[in-house]
């Protein structure tokens, strides 16, 4: 039986991608590096300290040769700067339904404050169970992030669905062994083939989660 829908935050609640890949351009400029809109979107879900040294090597350099807390600042002061606040399109109403139905839960690999500001804004109350980046050692692709959700919630895996809009993200949730729905909102269709089931974008997602029931074929 479906119990609890759980869902990334960055691409799948609020479009808040651009503004996290603009600001951690800037940093990597400040120290001299470059990076690219693609590499940034090909780890979301990953927290600093899995992440950066991704993206210093996808800018050609030896990550033992940067400070992360020091481009991790950067970063959030850049975010802080130049963020939007801004849910798609019916998400809000979608989970005020949901509710009623499901535990709901937020894994992401942001900062708690920047999870919890966010979620505070725009859907206060919302969610039952909250996992940031600052709450694993362990971040996607790892399955830690959706193993911690679902011992916060209280429930088993096969009474979860994972909604991820990241490659990183949805590899998480498989070596979590949970049912996982994908939304290509910042990379290609085929690189979440590794879901369940891809839909083509959020109002399919929604439609589709507004149809579910709980049986256990999901």
């Amino acid at each position: 039986m479906l119990k609890a829908l759980i869902f990334d935050m960055d691409g799948v609640l609020v479009d808040s991608m651009p503004f996290h890949a603009a600001a951690w351009k800037r940093a990597f400029l400040e120290m001299g590096m470059e990076i690219r809109d693609e590499d940034i979107y090909a780890i979301e879900g990953s927290n600093p300290n899995t992440g950066l040294p991704l993206l210093i090597r996808c800018a050609g350099e030896d990550p033992e040769a940067f400070d992360f807390e020091e481009i991790t600042a950067i970063y959030r002061q850049e975010f802080g700067k130049i963020f939007e606040l801004k849910a798609f399109d019916g998400m809000k109403e979608c989970l005020e339904t949901l509710k009623s139905r499901y535990l709901l839960s937020v894994v992401s690999g942001s900062d708690r404050l920047i999870v919890n500001g966010i979620l505070n804004q725009l859907f206060p109350g919302v969610f039952d169970a909250v996992v940031t980046g600052d709450d694993v050692i362990y971040a996607k692709p790892h399955p830690d992030p959706f193993l911690k959700a679902v011992e916060l919630l209280q429930v088993r895996k096969e009474e979860c669905l994972v909604i991820e809009n990241a490659i990183f993200g949805v590899e998480s949730a498989k070596r979590a062994d949970i049912y996982c729905i994908g939304v290509p909102t910042y990379v290609d269709f085929e690189q979440l083939d590794r879901a369940d089931l891809v839909v083509g974008g959020h109002r399919e997602l929604m439609e589709h989660l507004l149809s579910l029931d709980s049986s256990p074929s999901i």
